[in-house]
């Protein structure tokens, strides 16, 4: 969330009837002009009433050492601030070294917290200049242990939390917002945090991270942007149990109850955020597969565990056919685990090799999976709908000599199937077996081995394991950062399969082009322009992702080709092919410092 002065403060807590808000806003927050209402990039030129300390303690417009003189005397500051002005890079330089002198990664977090808290463009100045340096910590794996001791480490507000005493007035919670042309809303119901599970408030860490990301990563302007959490209880009892928990301290909503909340909030969105795209973010899979096929096409929205993930993935796989020089028709793909994750993978798998000139039998027969009760196939009692469509036939049971009324465990199913790529995401340490992989090498000159699992601890397998294991000969990614590999006198370095390649490019694709919906399709299109990117030298020292140091000009790309590809598709507004880069370009917001000037009343 993006404060102005004290009110979003007081707004996450007790929110403010929205005639009142309206009023507080106009008196209170700093008048940005741009170009025109639609320029994602941001103001040029701030106008604000606040002068003084109040200046100072707005994040937005807070510019610290480096108001010049004449700044400072038009805006009250002279004697407020140390003699000196500094620059930014300056300020930068100075913040870096805070952050790297805290002593853990939970305490580097609290830094950042802190920093953007004072100063936004600061704070994402230093992300976007030290981004593979930074993301672990301001994302996973930091971030979930700081969602685990949320109301322990919490010092501000920061974004909106909705709990179900709002359900009749959520407009005009969501109008506490200071900024109005919100594009970008994260939201999560806190149920599924990455592989630690119900973290009731203490969710909101991750909307605050990613939407960090897709300031720092893509350029998003952060006015553009509104974390939320719909804080509807929690079932863990450790939360409930602690007299310092700041949540909603109720068993979590279900049914009926649930589902008439989600619609409200809809409904609320549309009225009060039109243009905003919402991405749905660690909903258990019970809901997440129901609430995207209920409202993709009524907002646009999208669920990044289903389908950002899934987009990352099958990048990583067309970049490791880059290396190994064949075809996604020809490939064979076992998945270990049938949740949100691996059947978000599956889909986009299909379409892959469907654009790839692979048949339909074909594709059926080339994706399998297991689940934590075994093997998906056809002719078994599956109750879940999203699994049914990982079953392999029974006519492919047969070719691969696999007996239906039999059990068979993933090392025998490696043994017919032979896969070409091994996809994990169990959040099961160890389900990467020695057996499993060695058996995969002996069938696939190159095996393609991804532990997507998070955070770290919960890896199928390590990447030096699964180098050691085929050979030195795997290709490996994992869901986590893991150190390079030596093996054989050769480093292999290991590329993340993480979703930041993704899902800002994409956002902000989809923003600009004011996407009505976005489609499957949009993700292969971010898959494949993300493997595209992939230089010959990380490919050569087998990293199949590029250097997270790329983040920028990497989701430029995507969200190049997002939209081109809305306007071809008739998804989003019209625009010339040749107007693509200069418009994306020309929205991208980078962090700096524009002039403050006191507006007299």
């Amino acid at each position: 969330m993006f404060r102005t002065g004290g009110l979003a403060r007081s707004a996450a807590r007790d929110p403010i009837p929205v005639t009142v808000a309206a009023r507080l806003l106009a008196h209170y927050a700093p008048r940005m002009f741009t170009s025109s209402h639609d320029d994602l990039s941001g103001p040029k030129r701030v106008e604000t009433r606040k002068t003084g300390v109040w200046l100072l303690d707005n994040p937005s417009t807070n510019q610290g050492t480096s108001f010049d003189r004449e700044q400072r005397e038009a805006l009250r500051l002279h004697g407020m601030l140390p003699y000196r002005v500094t620059t930014l890079a300056e300020q930068a330089s100075l913040a870096i070294d805070q952050i790297r002198a805290k002593p853990t990664p939970l305490e580097r977090y609290i830094g950042l917290a802190s920093l953007q808290d004072r100063n936004e463009v600061l704070f994402y100045r230093l992300l976007a200049d030290n981004l593979a340096e930074l993301m672990p910590i301001v994302y996973t794996p930091t971030v979930g242990e700081a969602c685990q001791k949320f109301s322990h480490i919490y010092r501000s507000a920061r974004g909106l939390w909705l709990t179900p005493d709002d359900v009749d007035f959520l407009p005009a919670v969501l109008r506490n917002a200071p900024f109005k042309d919100i594009r970008l809303i994260v939201v999560t119901d806190n149920e599924r945090i990455l592989g630690l599970g119900d973290q009731g408030c203490g969710g909101m860490g991750i909307p605050i991270g990613k939407l960090a990301l897709y300031v720092a990563g893509a350029g998003l302007h952060p006015s553009k942007c509104l974390p939320i959490s719909l804080d509807v209880g929690t079932d863990n009892p450790e939360l409930l149990a602690d007299p310092m928990y700041l949540g909603y301290p109720k068993k979590r909503l279900r049914g009926k109850a649930y589902d008439d909340f989600i619609e409200a909030f809809v409904h609320a969105v549309r009225e009060v955020f039109p243009k905003a795209i919402v991405q749905w973010e660690d909903f258990h899979k019970d809901r997440a597969f129901t609430l995207l096929e209920r409202y993709r096409r009524r907002i646009p929205s999208f669920n990044d565990d289903i389908q950002g993930t899934a987009s990352v993935t099958v990048a990583g796989m067309l970049a490791a056919l880059r290396i190994t020089g064949q075809r996604m028709m020809d490939q064979r793909v076992l998945f270990l685990g049938a949740g949100e994750a691996c059947t978000g993978i599956a889909r986009l798998c299909a379409i892959a090799m469907r654009e790839d000139g692979a048949s339909e039998a074909q594709i059926r027969c080339a994706l399998a999976a297991f689940d934590s009760r075994g093997f998906l196939h056809e002719g078994q009692v599956i109750e879940e709908p999203h699994k049914r469509e990982l079953a392999l036939p029974l006519d492919a049971m047969a070719h691969y000599g696999l007996d239906p009324a039999g059990a068979p465990k993933p090392v025998e199913v490696v043994r017919a199937l032979k896969p070409t790529m091994l996809v994990g995401a169990t959040a099961q340490a160890g389900t990467f077996t020695r057996e499993i992989v060695e058996e995969m090498a002996r069938h696939v000159d190159r095996p393609i081995v991804l532990p997507l699992s998070n955070p770290t601890s919960k890896a199928e397998c390590t990447p030096a394991e699964a180098l050691a294991w085929s050979g030195g000969r795997a290709i490996v990614a994992t869901g986590s950062p893991f150190d390079d590999v030596e093996v054989g006198g050769r480093r292999h370095v290991i590329g993340q399969a993480n979703n930041v390649f993704i899902f800002p490019g994409l956002g902000l694709g989809a923003a600009i082009a004011e996407a009505r919906e976005i489609t499957t399709e949009m993700f292969y299109v971010a898959s494949s322009t993300l493997a595209r990117s992939v230089s010959a030298e990380r490919l050569a020292q087998g990293a199949i992702f590029p250097s997270q140091s790329e983040l920028r000009s990497v989701s430029f790309e995507i969200s190049c080709a997002i939209v081109r590809y809305a306007s071809e598709q008739n998804l989003g507004r019209r625009i010339a092919a040749e107007d693509v880069e200069p418009l994306v370009r020309a929205s991208v917001w980078d962090p700096a410092y524009v002039p403050v000037q006191h507006a007299e009343t």
